[in-house]
């Protein structure tokens, strides 16, 4: 189990997906608030500076697939569970377009009778694999926004694609038929995170919303008064969503 690619999330990840797949080592999008270096036990500056494909990641998944992964159930519809890229790493930070894993590991999911859940802050580098997503194949796209101000984003993810880009990568996968959703986690400005239902609410099907965690800003944020606000605004707009535990203990 502890050898597989294919794995199953726990603690505050499970809340996002019962599958993921991390497809690199290290992420070059500069996340001032990325939890990844220390989940993976990484060096900060050599996981943002030096991110890299898995060793042979795609011949040892497709050979994992083959003989029949050990984690994963079937639902009722005999549909299997679906794999989240990614929790660890982005699957369209620019490495991506420089080696195509990330669309040969779609295509690989597929083949084996997985629905593929996309989670990225790449913003429209994802566009080129919206071919090989599909709602009825049980597919998603998401993007995670934590501002929509361009100045903000460039301070806490310097290298990560601008709010504008992720918005438009969203409303054109919403456009082409893939269901989509939000994550609104880390909320570091919740005026900005509540700004962000506003606008997006007409073409994402889902919103999953939390807090900010492990960062001395936490400290200052009114959670309830958010909370409160955020469920109000989603129910006003008519909005799916699903408050993360961390957030849903502010509700009382």
């Amino acid at each position: 189990m502890s050898a597989s690619l294919i794995y199953e999330p726990a603690g505050r990840a499970r809340e996002y997906a019962p599958l993921a797949l991390n497809l690199y080592r290290g992420c070059s999008h500069s996340c001032t608030y990325c939890y990844a270096p220390d989940a993976c036990r990484q060096d900060r500056a050599d996981f943002h500076g030096n991110p890299k494909p898995r060793v042979d990641v795609i011949a040892k998944l497709e050979r994992e697939l083959a003989k029949g992964s050990e984690v994963g159930m079937q639902r009722m519809n005999g549909q299997k569970d679906p794999v989240l890229l990614c929790f660890t790493t982005d699957p369209y930070q620019p490495l991506a377009a420089e080696t195509g894993i990330t669309r040969r590991a779609i295509e690989l999911l597929h083949q084996y009778g997985y629905p593929v859940h996309v989670l990225t802050k790449g913003g429209m580098r994802a566009a080129v694999d919206f071919d090989l997503l599909s709602t009825n194949a049980g597919d998603t796209f998401a993007t995670t926004l934590t501002f929509l101000n361009r100045a903000d984003s460039e301070q806490w993810e310097p290298h990560a694609a601008l709010p504008a880009s992720r918005l438009k990568a969203i409303a054109l996968a919403h456009a082409r038929g893939i269901a989509t959703w939000i994550s609104l986690e880390p909320v570091i400005d919740p005026e900005q995170t509540l700004e962000i239902i506003r606008r997006t609410h007409e073409y994402v099907d889902l919103f999953k919303v939390g807090t900010l965690n492990h960062h001395e800003l936490a400290k200052t944020i009114d959670w309830p008064a958010f909370a409160r606000r955020a469920v109000d605004l989603l129910q006003e707009c008519g909005a799916s969503y699903y408050i993360k535990n961390d957030l849903r203990r502010y509700l009382g």
